[in-house]
């Protein structure tokens, strides 16, 4: 397993495949670690079985991408950019844009 520089709640945009350029939020980082479900990016159309506790129908609902097709957006320059890792004096490791040099973990 690797270590990734995407978490939950980031701001990310799509750069290839058929929502090349939609920006969300990552909603589930999935279990093997190589792809994200995005916010409205990717939706699909599942069809459901009723059940006792809902009716059945079609369901849309976001597909998984793989991770290497977002790259995070910085929150202060709002740009694309790629994340690094800064290690701070009291030995934590914080993600820094590469940009513009500034924490995007708050």
């Amino acid at each position: 397993m690797t270590k990734l520089k995407l978490k939950k709640n980031d701001r990310v945009m799509v750069t290839a495949g058929k929502d090349k350029g939609k920006i969300g939020k990552i909603l589930k980082i999935s279990s093997d670690k190589t792809r994200v479900i995005v916010e409205k990016v990717n939706m699909i159309k599942r069809h459901t079985r009723p059940s006792r506790t809902g009716k059945g129908g079609i369901v849309e609902k976001e597909g998984p991408i793989h991770i290497s097709n977002v790259s995070i957006i910085c929150g202060k320059c709002a740009e694309v950019s790629r994340v690094g890792k800064k290690i701070l004096e009291d030995g934590s490791s914080v993600r820094v844009c590469r940009k513009c040099s500034e924490f995007l973990d708050s």
